[in-house]
């Protein structure tokens, strides 16, 4: 959508980026703290042609104005949040108090902080920064269109066996040989799009968009390994993508759809000889050259037949 003026067609949105927050909520009677760490993007679609070619701001929220909502939200959040609830409660303010705004898009990614566990039992109030990150956006319209999506971000993966690549279409600028044994490794990136699609749909059960997040992440990784003894083997990364992607879609019917993005990481075999003196280090599936670029790039997206997508 957009506005034709004077012969030209405007598109226009504008918000803050990377407001980064902190919050702790304090469990008085059980003395256990929770923590998050958010990234905060909001952009708004809203009604303020006139200060493009008027120089007439009025329409304008202030990008220091929406910053400072994110504080206030945060502050009023009396209970934990999900980073899915927390963009819910902004893109309903945004939406509710200014006439002017027609849609709401909020992007929260989460740094991976998690509670540190001593002697086998969780810390009150000490936490470790792991790894991949939660990210979660919504998108909010003054009609009430809701759009809900979480992905992970970061999620490096690897096997050292189980894995190979045959029969692929080979020319004269083809180099490397069939193989059934090679190591695999990725960095995944995932996002899912959620089947809620107005404000009442969305669950009310507290902190379920966290709860479904690390379902997912589970999902992902048992697929991607198999089971701790045996494994599974891989005959391709598109192949694993696809089943990482089947088993999200099989497991969780309020997911209507997800994309993965598996770039492949290659550890190349170290081979060391020279023409003088026989060979220094010969490769026999133990010693490689880990290497991320170039890298392989593979993605795609599955979806339920009946998905908006």
């Amino acid at each position: 959508m957009g506005e034709v003026i004077a012969g030209l067609k405007l598109e226009q949105r504008h918000g803050k980026a990377r407001v980064r927050v902190g919050r702790v909520w304090r469990d008085s009677r059980s003395g256990v703290h929770s923590f998050v760490e958010w990234k905060v993007s909001v952009s708004l679609l809203s009604d303020c042609l006139p200060s493009y070619f008027r120089d007439d701001n009025s329409g304008i929220v202030a990008t220091d104005t929406i910053k400072n909502t994110v504080y206030v939200k945060a502050k009023e959040s009396q209970e934990e949040l999900s980073a899915e609830d927390f963009a819910v409660v902004l893109a309903k303010h945004f939406m509710s108090f200014y006439r002017q705004v027609t849609t709401a898009i909020v992007k929260i990614v989460e740094k991976p902080w998690q509670r540190v566990s001593l002697n086998g039992q969780p810390h009150n109030h000490c936490f470790k920064l792991g790894c991949e990150q939660h990210v979660a956006e919504v998108i909010l319209t003054k009609s009430g269109a809701l759009k809900v999506a979480s992905g992970i971000e970061g999620l490096a993966v690897l096997k050292t066996t189980k894995s190979g690549f045959e029969g692929f279409f080979r020319d004269k600028y083809t180099l490397p040989p069939e193989t059934r044994e090679r190591m695999l490794a990725t960095e995944v990136t995932a996002s899912w799009r959620y089947q809620y699609d107005s404000l009442s749909s969305i669950p009310s059960k507290p902190l379920y968009f966290s709860e479904r997040y690390w379902d997912v992440h589970k999902a992902l990784v048992e697929t991607f390994f198999g089971p701790p003894k045996e494994g599974v083997y891989s005959p391709s990364v598109q192949g694993t993508l696809y089943q990482m992607a089947k088993t999200v879609l099989s497991r969780f019917q309020d997911i209507e759809s997800i994309q993965l993005k598996m770039p492949n990481l290659h550890f190349l075999p170290v081979n060391l000889s020279s023409k003088d003196n026989p060979p220094i280090v010969k490769f026999n599936d133990d010693v490689y050259l880990p290497t991320d670029e170039p890298h392989g790039t593979i993605e795609a997206s599955l979806s339920r037949l009946q998905s908006r997508l």
